[in-house]
């Protein structure tokens, strides 16, 4: 017997123009196509739902009179199951209809009633201050929102990893919605300005939203700050339309919403299974949880630095960012600076902590990172472009300084497929 097309809803606010909707619906909608759902967007679906469970339904007094007669069962759920930025509706009304429910909001109300799948905001917070370190920064501040809870858990493993590197940093908050009213949007404006005036360049920030890097730029710049030079700026998570359109244009993490969408059909689907396996038993369990890895960084102009005194490194390193898919070696960077290269050595110990060599293969490492993660070229193009040469000689420095191969960093940071 051929079973029916399961009938999905999809509850992701798509009015919202942002890639943590509308990134996760099409994550959601590749899993669909592949499954053969039939798929129904449906922004109400906590009321879409019934409110009741079956055959609760109350009394009837339309019989004889005095008589309490039962109304047969309730409606049927429309769906099998639900994809949703959950709420709380939607979650009791899920569960008196044993609909199975997975939550992609990370700050629902409902986050702990439910099974979900979410980015690892830890590790995007850690991602965050891995780069702002590696710029050489030593003084940090962020700019986060005051309810966003995504916000709050990047900000404690960001400070975590400050912390373990011997540096701390300035923290304020501002709303999530700037521009809500004008006296918001002045307000805000006002905040940024004064908070700037106890950092002391350079500076490396973290800020919460795109829109808010975008804010603190713009302050940097009327105070005639240069970004990066003295502010470093990292935000958000990748909207594209803030980050690359000005200048200068936003570092940023990605995300990639819409492997969350995959992953939260597919976890939807075993449940779904699950509950069918059951044959309307209920199963009480604690919701499962999901995080994702980062697909990686975005590197743009904000952070395309690095912060050192002495102007012979700086010329160093910006000849290695921009030659190091190049066959190169210490003394091409001693040559390229003017300087003879066991001096320059000594300087880059003292300065960075590392040798000359160590820098050249951590700037490739870097190119490659991104690479993998964000393309389906072929490691063998990619090792020989980033200037590892060998296929064999990228695999084996991922394995020493990444703990996986450049396959597992892919799969771990790009839509699995089933």
């Amino acid at each position: 017997m051929v079973r029916k097309p399961r009938r999905v809803a999809v509850m992701l606010e798509l009015e919202w123009p942002y890639k943590r909707h509308a990134g996760i619906f099409a994550g959601t909608q590749k899993y669909a196509q592949e499954h053969g759902w039939h798929s129904i967007i449906d922004e109400y679906a906590g009321d879409t739902l019934p409110a009741k469970k079956k055959g609760t339904d109350p009394v009837s007094r339309n019989g004889p009179k005095g008589a309490a007669q039962k109304r047969g069962p309730s409606p049927f759920s429309p769906y099998d199951g639900v994809i949703a930025r959950a709420t709380k509706t939607l979650a009791e009304r899920g569960a008196k209809a044993h609909v199975p429910v997975v939550n992609v909001w990370y700050s629902s109300p409902v986050f702990d009633k439910l099974p979900g799948v979410f980015a690892d905001f830890a590790a995007i917070g850690r991602m965050r201050a891995e780069h702002l370190l590696s710029r050489g920064l030593r003084r940090f501040a962020t700019l986060t929102s005051t309810s966003e809870h995504a916000h709050r858990v990047e900000l404690a493993a960001f400070r975590d990893k400050l912390h373990e590197a011997g540096f701390s940093c300035d923290s304020a908050r501002i709303p999530l919605h700037v521009s809500s009213t004008l006296n918001q949007w002045r307000k805000t404006d006002q905040t940024i300005a004064a908070l700037i005036e106890d950092w002391e360049p350079p500076i490396g920030v973290y800020v919460g939203m795109e829109m808010h890097g975008r804010l603190v730029a713009q302050v940097c710049q009327q105070r005639g700050w240069r970004v990066p030079e003295d502010v470093a700026i990292i935000a958000g998570w990748n909207e594209e339309t803030y980050c690359e359109h000005l200048r200068p244009t936003l570092t940023s993490v990605e995300v990639g919403y819409e492997r969350i969408g995959y992953e939260a059909a597919r976890l939807l689907d075993r449940l779904m299974d699950e509950k069918e396996n059951r044959k309307g038993k209920t199963e009480r369990k604690p919701p499962e949880h999901i995080l994702l890895p980062p697909e990686g960084l975005m590197v743009r102009e904000s952070t395309d630095f690095v912060a050192v005194d002495d102007p012979l490194i700086a010329a160093a390193l910006e000849f290695i960012a921009a030659n190091c898919h190049l066959k190169i070696g210490q003394n091409d960077v001693a040559d390229a600076v003017g300087m003879e290269t066991r001096t320059l050595q000594r300087r880059f110990r003292k300065y960075l902590a590392r040798p000359i060599a160590k820098q050249i293969l951590h700037a490739r490492l870097e190119r490659a990172k991104r690479e993998v993660a964000q393309t389906e070229r072929s490691m063998t193009a990619i090792s020989r472009e980033v200037g590892f040469g060998p296929r064999e000689r990228m695999y084996e420095v991922f394995t020493r300084e990444l703990g996986v191969t450049p396959s597992q960093y892919r799969g771990e940071r790009q839509l699995r497929r089933s």
